[in-house]
């Protein structure tokens, strides 16, 4: 099934600053809501997506992109939980960081080079994905919507300040 490509909601949207509700039913609802959020992805040419970048209020996303070794990685997680590494396993990415919900705008953000996320898949079985590199950020940086959260969130408050001025004024 060919999903629709939906317009990205931007910044300020309430649905994008509260944590999303979790997914209940595996059905044929939540297998075109899939479909819709690959072919946005797609289209606003990213590489991993949340359900409320797109309106609508569910712990679903979905990624297509490589891992530490440039292996491409593709999927959908429906109530994810993430497992960061910590102690001596724990290693900090200072990479920059992008957003559809945020256009244009751009900060380094540290995040741990690796990361677990548990949920499962658009049928409702189990799934454990293991993210190293741009994996591992997107694993977080879509979990991170799901929870109300975006990357700007965790910039210091000078810094997303500017970038919130950028925006609107690029709207303007």
């Amino acid at each position: 099934m060919a999903g629709q490509a939906k317009p990205i909601t931007l910044v300020g949207k309430p649905v994008l600053h509260r944590p999303c509700r979790t997914v209940k039913h595996f059905d044929d609802e939540l297998a075109r809501l899939v479909d819709d959020m690959f072919a946005s992805m797609y289209a606003a040419d990213g590489v991993g997506l949340a359900a409320n970048q797109i309106g609508v209020d569910l712990r679903v996303f979905v990624y297509d992109c490589p891992d530490e070794n440039d292996q491409p990685q593709k999927g959908v997680v429906v109530n994810p939980t993430l497992v960061l590494p910590d102690g001596p396993d724990r290693r900090l990415d200072d990479g920059e960081e992008g957003c559809l919900s945020v256009p244009g705008a751009h900060a380094p953000v540290a995040r741990p080079d690796r990361a677990t996320c548990h949920g499962f898949d658009v049928n409702g079985a189990p799934v454990t994905v293991e993210g190293t590199g741009l994996l591992a950020r997107c694993l977080q940086h879509e979990t991170d919507h799901l929870n109300g959260k975006l990357y700007i969130d965790r910039l210091p408050a000078r810094v997303r300040k500017q970038i919130l001025k950028d925006v609107e004024a690029a709207r303007s």
